[in-house]
């Protein structure tokens, strides 16, 4: 793994999930479903936790909502689903967290938004009350900025003192600044209200690459809590997926960063889990976290008119994703196993072998054979219609006596 040193921070522990310094980066997300519909909720975030996110927020914005959140919970648990379920609070956070003490009991942890609870107005009472519900209930909070949601009251004080300034700054660096001090002026104030430093971790999301990275960057060099990092609204398919990988992997490559999510818009009935697996592929492709066993393929040429080896990539990293569930809990190791599957023998032995398990598959005219190499050796070579079916048998044969299993380990 990279050798990436991470920024120093207080760690947090949410529910069993540790976050901060010297934790691993954490993966979350978010469901999109009504949360008072109580067995979609629970199916998406089942879903979420089994595609491998270790957090999942859920909208908590009215009476119905807070009310099902014990027994989304409580179902979650029944199906042996362990994820910490995290509630997201905007405007009407205090009187629904105490309202419902049940709700506030059953979270692993709170979202708020200082700019739309009333910090900076009203002796910031909103925010208090819910600083005083985490605090009784022993509860982490997220401090989440956004420049979709700032302060208005702090951005137009710190604006007018630029404009009056002898070198007035950009508005946009003036931006930038409001966030960063929203969300220390908020932490020191939940720290004041009671909340203990351990309990605290900042975020403050934009939507531009190079916004995320500066905010970013001012924020971690000013404070010593643990930072979610998120590209907010980063839009749809290939934009949000290279947006998001573009500004996280600068962060995180700096050190930056303690749990992360990508906030994909998904296609219309689209799968959620799409934002789990990029957060995940993010992590895994800079060499943070080893997560599930990777897929090389090549992206094909004149030599590669068929589409069968594409068809075996899809599937082999399909089949690896739906066992990992399964493997991660007997064997030890298998997320660092790497799979070639190569179209042609230009790279494809050559790339095969570097891989764990690699096959190498006929190009356009070429003879009509397989080559399998295991750890660097020609194994065998496969020919016919049954390939892809004997080239995953190998694979199960290779994770089964390649990796130790979990309670010999536990023995050993």
């Amino acid at each position: 793994m990279a050798e990436i040193r991470r920024r120093k921070s207080v760690t947090c522990t949410i529910g069993k999930v540790r976050v901060g310094s010297d934790a691993p980066v954490v993966v979350q997300s978010m469901t999109n479903t009504d949360t008072a519909d109580v067995l979609a909720t629970v199916q998406q975030v089942e879903a979420l936790a089994r595609a491998g996110s270790e957090l999942v927020r859920v909208t908590v914005n009215n009476d119905d909502a807070a009310k099902a959140v014990p027994h989304i919970v409580d179902l979650l648990q029944r199906r042996g689903i362990d994820v910490p379920v995290i509630g997201d609070f905007h405007y009407n956070g205090h009187l629904l967290l105490k309202k419902y003490p049940e709700c506030a009991r059953a979270l692993a942890k709170y979202r708020i938004n200082p700019g739309n609870v009333s910090v900076g107005r009203k002796d910031d009472d909103n925010f208090r009350t819910m600083v005083e519900v985490a605090v009784e209930n022993q509860k982490p909070v997220r401090i989440g900025v956004n420049w979709g949601s700032l302060d208005q009251q702090l951005l137009t004080r710190m604006m007018d003192e630029n404009s009056r300034s002898a070198e007035p700054k950009d508005a946009r660096d003036v931006t930038m600044e409001a966030m960063v001090v929203s969300a220390l002026n908020s932490a020191a104030l939940a720290e004041k209200s009671g909340l203990r430093r351990d309990h605290i971790i900042l975020s403050a999301k934009v939507s531009g690459v190079q916004d995320l990275v500066d905010v970013y960057r001012n924020l971690a060099s000013r404070c010593e809590y643990p930072l979610h990092l998120g590209l907010t609204e980063a839009g749809m398919g290939a934009k949000g997926i290279v947006a998001s990988a573009a500004g996280l992997s600068i962060l995180l490559q700096e050190g930056i960063g303690d749990t992360i999510r990508v906030s994909l818009t998904p296609a219309p009935n689209g799968d959620r889990t799409e934002e789990v697996i990029v957060a995940q592929q993010i992590l895994q492709s800079m060499g943070i976290r080893s997560i599930t066993p990777q897929v090389t393929a090549c992206p094909g040429c004149g030599r590669t008119t068929s589409t069968f080896f594409q068809e075996m990539a899809e599937q082999i990293q399909s089949y690896l994703r739906e066992q990992m569930p399964v493997w991660k809990q007997r064997y030890a190791g298998v997320e660092e196993m790497k799979v070639a599957v190569m179209g042609c023998v230009v790279n494809g032995p050559g790339e095969s072998k570097h891989a764990n398990l690699g096959i190498s598959l006929p190009g356009t005219f070429e003879e009509p054979k397989a080559p399998v190499f295991v750890d660097g050796r020609l194994m065998t070579t496969l020919r016919g219609d049954r390939i892809v079916a004997e080239f995953i048998d190998i694979l199960d044969n290779y994770v089964d006596s390649h990796y130790a299993t979990k309670t010999a380990a536990l023995t050993t």
